[in-house]
């Protein structure tokens, strides 16, 4: 097995045991042994623990800011149902048997560390970016703040719906939204 080979098993191990269970709850050898990858290798593909959780937020973003945009993309939408369409997506997410929370809020509050911390920040900035995107053409002249605005309904949705394991908070999300709106 190649390293980039190497790097992808423990990547999708990582990714399925820190989500589900918790960064601090697993170690890096049950990470080492899900992906049934050696330890050497697994120290080539990455010096730490600390930046297997880095690389792993990094791929979850990519993943999940795709999926989301991808469904906002569906069929001809309006801008402002755009914008709706992010609550629709996540009540889908949050209705799902593997919905664990907010991987980049859980990992915060997890790890003491400057690595994780810039990997949520540059994730949380990403959302806020493709939000406030999405307000400008909903709203124009209120984008920017409609943009933060949308960015707290949506942390609070997700929050409310892994503390609470109540999927409708992504409704009730979407109520205030389009409010806003």
């Amino acid at each position: 097995m190649d390293t980039e080979e190497a790097g992808a098993r423990l990547l999708a191990a990582a990714e399925r045991l820190f989500y589900e269970r918790g960064i601090q709850a697993v170690g890096i050898d049950e990470v080492r042994g899900a992906a049934g990858v050696s330890l050497k290798r697994l120290y080539q593909c990455f010096r730490s623990k600390e930046d297997l959780v880095a690389a792993y937020l990094r791929a979850r973003d990519e993943r999940w800011r795709a999926e989301l945009a991808a469904h906002v993309d569906e069929g001809r939408r309006t801008p402002r149902g755009r914008v709706l369409a992010v609550f629709d997506w996540l009540a889908e997410w949050f209705a799902g048997e593997d919905f664990h929370g907010c991987a980049f809020i859980n990992a915060h509050g997890e790890m003491n560390s400057s690595a994780v911390a810039e990997v949520v920040r540059e994730h949380k900035d990403a959302v806020l970016a493709y939000l406030r995107e999405l307000a400008e053409h909903a709203a124009p002249k209120r984008g920017r703040v409609l943009g933060d605005q949308l960015l707290l309904l949506v942390d609070g949705a997700i929050v409310v719906a892994g503390v609470q394991r109540d999927p409708d908070a992504a409704k009730r999300a979407k109520q205030v939204a389009a409010g806003l709106l």
